[in-house]
């Protein structure tokens, strides 16, 4: 196979103590593609558990189902893939097109193991969706992710499955449209349970902390020996937090409880168009004016949910049945409204809310609404990322509207708008969980972190179940341990006739078992040294979570204290800190 790149990262053998046992592993491989290439990358790992991933054995280890007819065909730049002519668009028995299939490999698998799956992927024709699906050692048929392919040029499809069984499986590409569906560079990759975690573990180490090493020097400018430093964690730097709700302003336990833990809100409701306009032309921002003020008191930082809504079932009844010139005049009304009203005070703007499974506004205004939308609220708003927020793009493989190429395009689109080249966009993921499929959570983030955009995150939640504390410390370990998630919030709005899926606490502010993991998760992430002694240099070297510190050096010869405050993140390991006394 012709190697593309002239560099890549290969994977490395790690070996690391993970909760008192050796672990020996490969190490995960964050490498993932966004663009179309004339020519395939190499398979990651070198195709782990999957023999000739490459084809350059021919077909060898790979079958066809249906007695199709499948061969290896090559580039003009002789590389090998392997291509299925004629495997779509026939008709089963009951009279259904059956989808296309690519050639399969049986593989065995482990039990209690996360795999990584990768391939590339290329149509005969067009354009179409082609999915990965894993057949697990149970029979169960597993979705493990899906990509855009197109003809002429190679799609990197980033997924996986976790299989809980041990025992021989499938894997193979199909695609309900009718087309032939080239395959190479495929890799499966497993990784036990404990690597998995003790990955992520690294990871989170790697893009939260950093080791500061602070000098401490007297008024003579000599290093002080001996030195007591305190430290003091003000803030975290890691946006963590949750959805208020208007009972917030009400409640001075909910209002305690709230403000204590997080560091970002999200108004549930408040300030979406039905909740500040109701009634047509007559306007209301009293409740989200008081939660913004009750949030910048608190020093928490607010997400702006959401300029507009492209469900066609979250519109207000008056505005449904507006002809053109009504809907823009309306649409240009609320947008300059409620984004000159929060411009500077919000720091996110989710713009055209989920606009990859809804088109409400593109059936009206055509199909470059969003990209118009997002123009108008950056010249507003200058300051505020503004954010494409969906659904099922981490939780769902198998939906077809929000597999990761299907997010980037519609970017793409609206990024590539005539004047929306400055816009400051970004990847919002909203997380609605059932049963987390972690390694296809980290392959989508992988392959979302190409479009080098702020991401985050934004509504974190998992669905009641026996499971739900378990799943959901999976999801936000994930999210954490990922280094291209910038932040996250929860959608765990407290109501006291319940909440959407996922209560934190009861109705006296008492910790869920579900709050009880959010506070352990919040306190692990800040953990640090409270107090250390400067060495004979007077230097004092400490591992931090990254946020905002006071540091307190005390001497007995020394008269005064010296409170040094500075902000820990990635850049700080790369200078000392001096601390300098007055004697």
């Amino acid at each position: 196979m012709k190697v593309l790149m002239a560099k890549l990262v290969l994977p490395l053998l790690f070996t690391v103590l993970f909760q008192g046992c050796m672990v020996k592993s490969v190490e995960y491989d964050h490498t993932a593609s966004i663009e179309c290439l004339p020519d395939p990358m190499k398979p990651l790992y070198s195709g782990g558990v999957i023999q000739n991933g490459e084809f350059n054995s021919g077909l060898m280890g790979w079958s066809t189902y249906r007695n199709i007819e499948a061969r290896v065909s090559s580039s003009p730049s002789g590389n090998k893939f392997a291509v299925v002519h004629g495997a779509g668009g026939s008709l089963s028995s009951s009279g259904s097109v059956m989808p296309s299939h690519s050639v399969y490999q049986r593989v065995q698998m482990q039990s209690d193991s996360h795999y990584s799956l990768s391939a590339w992927l290329q149509v005969s024709a067009g354009t179409a969706h082609v999915k990965a699906v894993v057949r697990a050692p149970n029979g169960e048929r597993v979705v493990a992710g899906g990509v855009t392919a197109h003809s002429g040029c190679w799609s990197m499809l980033k997924g996986g499955m976790t299989a809980y069984h041990s025992g021989p499986g499938e894997i193979f590409f199909e695609s309900d449209a009718p087309v032939d569906i080239w395959v190479d560079s495929v890799s499966l990759q497993p990784f036990t349970f404990d690597e998995w975690d003790a990955h992520a573990r690294r990871s989170a180490d790697k893009a939260r902390r950093s080791t500061v090493k602070l000098v401490a020097k007297g008024a003579d400018g000599k290093p002080v020996a001996n030195a007591s430093v305190l430290i003091e964690l003000l803030r975290a730097g890691f946006p963590f937090g949750n959805t208020m709700t208007a009972e917030i302003l009400k409640l001075p336990a909910y209002e305690k409880w709230f403000t204590s833990r997080f560091t970002v809100a999200t108004f549930e409701n408040e300030m979406k168009w039905y909740s500040t306009e109701w009634t047509q032309n007559h306007e209301d921002y009293v409740i989200p004016d008081n939660m913004l003020k009750l949030a910048q008191k608190a020093g928490i930082r607010v997400r702006g949910h959401n300029v507009f809504w492209d469900d066609q079932n979250s519109q207000i009844r008056w505005v449904r049945p507006m002809n053109l010139d009504q809907l823009k005049a309306a649409m240009q009304k609320r947008l300059k409204s409620v984004v000159t009203r929060y411009a500077g005070k919000v720091i996110h703007w989710d713009v055209v809310n989920e606009n990859l499974h809804f088109n409400f506004f593109e059936t009206k205004l055509g199909p470059s609404a969003s990209a118009q939308i997002y123009q108008q609220v950056g010249q507003i708003d200058h300051t505020a990322i503004l954010f494409m927020n969906e659904f099922n793009v981490l939780e769902q493989p198998g939906d077809p509207n929000a597999v990761p190429s299907k997010y980037v395009a519609k970017m793409t689109q609206i990024r590539s708008y005539p004047g929306n080249g400055g816009l400051k966009l970004g990847v919002g993921l909203e997380s609605h969980f059932s049963t987390p499929n972690i390694p296809y959570m980290r392959g989508a983030l992988d392959t979302l972190a190409k479009l080098k955009l702020p991401m985050w995150m934004t509504e974190v939640d998992v669905a009641k179940g026996p499971n739900q504390v378990k799943f959901l410390e999976q999801v936000l370990r994930e999210g954490y341990g990922h280094p291209n998630v910038d932040g996250m919030v929860m959608w765990a709005a407290w109501h006291a006739k319940g909440c959407y899926v996922m209560c934190l606490t009861d109705n006296s502010f008492k910790n869920l078992p579900v709050g009880d993991l959010v506070d352990k998760l919040i306190a692990e992430w800040k953990t640090h040294k409270n107090a250390a002694t400067t060495d004979e240099n007077g230097v004092v070297e400490l591992d931090l979570p990254h946020g905002d510190y006071n540091f307190t050096v005390t001497h007995p010869s020394l008269k005064a204290t010296a409170v040094h405050t500075m902000t820990v993140d990635a850049t700080s390991s790369a200078s000392d800190h001096t601390i300098n006394i007055k004697a």
